[in-house]
């Protein structure tokens, strides 16, 4: 069944190292770690953070979000970009939905470069970059496109194909040449960055720890990512995120009254 962080009981905190926190381990409410290639999908509530670790330097994460109370709302890129006028997200920033509401801002970031334009490996290009690989041949770890395990994961919360939007690539950067050509940066990544996105509702977080879509390699062989999840209370009147631009601050604005 699907996980909602809120009824689980604290879990692995001692695999949190206490100097890569903002807080004690104690406070970790629950940890996992989500192979390469793997996938996941979860409920986090408003005022919970979701801190994600590039374990091996090698990791790229597809992640959609929608409002859990109605599904109908969600992450919406364009609206994201051109609010807070930046093409990358990094600390600061924020995830708008498309009814003007921030689903979650990104409270720290050690990686300073996420990627929410190229979009998700489909099955298609996986094979015809990587080849085709099954268990029965090859006993290997899992071998799936991002589309196809975002796809996964959005059936198990009666979601489908529809809902497959613009979605975020954490700890990828990608370049433009002078030719408007979109190119993969290998040299950005780096073992144990961290990313926390700080819930600001109750957030459906669907995840893939697949392949970029620009990555240039030629034996698939995506990193693992860490989960980690604990109580951290939501923006308040002076934070970073709030105080980026206008546009954030009346974006928390209809997020607070969505809860009054």
């Amino acid at each position: 069944m699907p996980i909602s962080f809120a009824t689980l009981p604290a879990l692995a905190r001692s695999a949190v190292p206490e100097a890569s926190l903002p807080f004690s381990p104690a406070q970790v409410l629950w940890e996992e770690t989500v192979p390469g290639g793997a996938h996941w999908s979860g409920v986090l509530r408003r005022g919970n953070t979701l801190r994600l670790t590039d374990v091996d330097g090698t990791a790229n994460v597809s992640a959609l979000f929608f409002n859990q109370e109605e599904k109908t709302e969600r992450y919406n890129m364009p609206d994201t970009l051109k609010a807070q006028h930046t093409a990358f997200l990094t600390k600061g920033h924020v995830c708008f939905s498309d009814m003007g509401r921030i689903l979650c801002s990104i409270s720290d970031d050690t990686c300073g470069w996420h990627d929410p334009l190229c979009g998700v490996l489909d099955d298609a290009a996986m094979q015809a970059q990587y080849g085709e690989a099954r268990y029965q041949t090859h006993r290997n770890d899992m071998y799936r496109s991002a589309r196809e395990g975002l796809l996964i994961e959005l059936s198990k919360w009666g979601l489908g194909k529809r809902d497959l939007g613009g979605n975020v690539n954490f700890f990828s950067k990608v370049d433009c040449d002078a030719d408007g050509g979109l190119h993969f940066a290998r040299s950005h990544r780096q073992a144990g960055q961290t990313i926390d996105l700080r819930c600001e509702m109750n957030v459906l977080v669907v995840l893939s720890a697949a392949p970029h879509a620009l990555d240039p390699a030629t034996v698939y062989a995506p990193g693992a990512v860490q989960l980690t999840a604990w109580r951290s209370g939501t923006a308040g009147a002076n934070d970073p995120c709030r105080q980026l631009c206008a546009e954030n601050d009346r974006g928390f604005i209809n997020t607070e009254r969505w809860f009054l």
